[in-house]
């Protein structure tokens, strides 16, 4: 595994060994809406702005840095056995702000865009369904190999950008959108559990859902066919469904999201510049 940044972080514990100092190797770069992905030793305690990591038994953990953060504190610490000493080291980085483009979208449905009181309890249910496909943090560590582009086609939508909907403003977009034609084949970025897979949400259209591990989700949607079920195991560059223009889409394309719990991630950051 190549590993971008190597941290050896100085001990602040008094009367402490700095050979034995903690420390932490990560292979991503700290940005915003970046997973970053890191290595320690298995019995350190991990924080990322004082919330609590989990870390798997070789020593491997992964976070996610918010796409508006200004700053995060990575702290580590590791007990010496057999003695009351604590080692802890403390980073802190700034962010400089990613620079987001606006979107203009015509031409969709009205109703994707000013949601009728009449779809409004279908949607709750729906928007908890997601809720609850990403919620699992699960031991799987799927999330530590390389991701890889879900379909084929061109970039039509990009992560972070000021969406503009038939002329009114609305939320930013949090997804990679990659446009191709219908029916094209849309396979798993990484392994993983299926946690939600259904055909016709009414924004979302054709949707998946799939655990990566460690709170580590990617969500793919707008699929004219859904081809996997709930609680199915896949590897990837399995077949999830193909690309479609279900719920709200002006063409046929597959929106791949990826979040590290409620954190939403740029996909565009987890792929091989040869496969962008």
């Amino acid at each position: 595994m190549i590993f971008a940044a190597v941290l050896v972080l100085a001990s602040v514990a008094p009367n402490a060994d700095a050979a034995n100092a903690p420390d932490v190797v990560c292979r991503d770069t700290f940005q915003q809406g970046a997973l970053i992905r890191c290595q320690t030793a298995p019995d350190s305690r991990v924080t990322w702005d004082g919330k609590s990591i989990a870390i798997a038994s070789d020593g491997s953990f992964v976070f996610g840095i918010d796409w508006k953060a200004e700053s995060g504190t990575l702290d580590i610490e590791k007990a010496i056995s057999g003695t009351d000493t604590v080692l802890r080291a403390t980073k802190t980085y700034m962010f400089d702000p990613r620079q987001y483009k606006t979107e203009i979208v015509n031409g969709l449905p009205p109703k994707t865009v000013d949601v009728p009181d009449s779809w409004k309890k279908r949607r709750a249910i729906e928007n908890g369904k997601v809720r609850k496909g990403r919620a699992a943090i699960t031991p799987d560590t799927f999330w530590a190999a390389e991701f890889a582009r879900p379909a084929t086609g061109r970039i039509s939508g990009v992560f972070g950008s000021h969406r503009i909907l038939n002329g009114k403003p609305r939320s930013a977009h949090y997804g990679l959108d990659i446009a191709n034609d219908t029916g094209t084949p849309v396979f798993a970025p990484a392994g993983g559990m299926i946690t939600l897979a259904a055909p016709d949400f009414l924004l979302e259209g054709g949707i998946v859902i799939i655990d990566h591990g460690f709170g580590v989700t990617s969500t793919l949607f707008h699929m004219n066919s859904v081809d996997v079920g709930e609680g199915q195991r896949i590897k990837q560059g399995d077949q999830i469904g193909t690309i479609g223009a279900t719920g709200r889409a002006t063409g046929p394309h597959v929106d791949w999201r990826v979040n590290w719990k409620s954190v939403r991630l740029d996909p565009q950051l987890l792929i091989s510049d040869e496969t962008k």
